[in-house]
């Protein structure tokens, strides 16, 4: 079914959260929608996928929606991506938008994906930023070939799609003042859908803050020079309570997890402080990490490109300076 020919009169956000607790993108995406619809005048409509969220829709419309659609069934106390791609499905079908926007992560992009397959909507995947043109149609920025490039995606038909990374969007302050209405959205799963299974879940390492969210990061590249010249990276951020990051370089000599990864292939990050460490700056990483309120680049070549975006630069051994800083923060902060 295409849905080119379909009336469109709304801005659709899909809201993805961890057992009702809202991941930040979803909220950074409903800013981005509050920003659209101005320009659009049109409502926008949240959905909302799982059980017994009605604290989320409530957020929801706080964080500015006008309208919420929950799909509410035991159907989706876990995530599978058939069936919440079938509620986005539904979710389109009735709310007629002429944007949707859905975060870029593990449990919203597949069903994304598989909703607009179904559907026949352009879908521009992976978004690291959004604008409007003068026919209020999506420009969407995203990485191709490796993260190599940045390209920009014109739509010219409606409804039009984009999945975006976390902190591509600053994140708007709630106003409990708001409100609006809270639908149920009934979803009619077929054959394939209720056959998937979820057979295990595994969790991932609860050691460490997750980059996603820090407002602090310490970053290593590869100036470490193998797995344990992050030991002093690590040091530095128990003291700050920050969370490790690295270069895409580094996780691909398998010197650290991907989880850490900052960049086009990595994480979107934008945290109050990041702490490059060794870290030369090539254009992907920058990508991932510019937003940063306050860039501090530890590097021994003067000429690193890191340094043209730091907002105070350490012209120094790693090894040597990361230390004495640690050493000195764990003094000045009592840690």
């Amino acid at each position: 079914m295409s849905m080119q020919s379909a009336g469109v009169d709304s801005m659709l956000v899909f809201v993805d959260h961890a057992h009702g607790v809202a991941r930040p993108v979803s909220w950074e995406l409903m800013g981005k929608a509050r920003e659209f619809a101005g320009k659009l005048a049109c409502p926008v409509v949240a959905l909302i996928v799982g059980r017994h969220l009605s604290g989320l829709a409530s957020e929801a419309i706080a964080f500015g929606a006008d309208r919420v659609l929950v799909a509410d069934d035991a159907a989706f106390t876990q995530f599978r991506a058939g069936a919440y791609a079938a509620a986005l499905k539904t979710a389109i079908r009735t709310a007629k938008p002429r944007l949707i926007l859905v975060p870029a992560t593990s449990e919203a992009r597949d069903p994304a994906a598989l909703a607009a397959c179904a559907l026949g909507i352009g879908l521009a995947s992976d978004c690291q930023g959004l604008a409007l043109d003068e026919d209020g149609n999506l420009l969407a920025d995203r990485p191709v070939f490796g993260g190599n490039i940045i390209t920009t995606v014109a739509f010219t038909e409606h409804p039009q799609m984009a999945t975006v990374r976390p902190r591509t969007f600053p994140l708007p302050a709630p106003d409990n003042s708001r409100s609006g209405e809270i639908v149920p959205l009934a979803v009619e799963l077929g054959e394939l859908e209720e056959q998937e299974e979820i057979l295990a879940l595994d969790a991932p390492e609860a050691s460490e803050l997750s980059v996603d969210t820090a407002n602090i990061i310490v970053a290593g590249g590869r100036g470490v020079k193998g797995p344990e010249g992050f030991a002093p990276i690590r040091e530095l951020a128990k003291v700050l309570g920050a969370a490790v990051g690295a270069s895409r370089a580094v996780v691909d000599a398998g010197w650290i997890p991907y989880a850490h990864q900052i960049g086009q292939t990595g994480k979107t990050v934008r945290p109050d402080l990041y702490i490059a460490c060794g870290i030369s700056g090539a254009i992907q990483h920058l990508a991932g990490m510019t937003n940063a309120k306050v860039i501090v680049a530890i590097n021994k070549d003067w000429d690193a490109p890191i340094f043209n975006v730091a907002t105070y630069g350490i012209v120094g051994d790693l090894f040597e300076v990361v230390p004495a800083l640690t050493e000195a923060l764990r003094a000045r902060l009592g840690r």
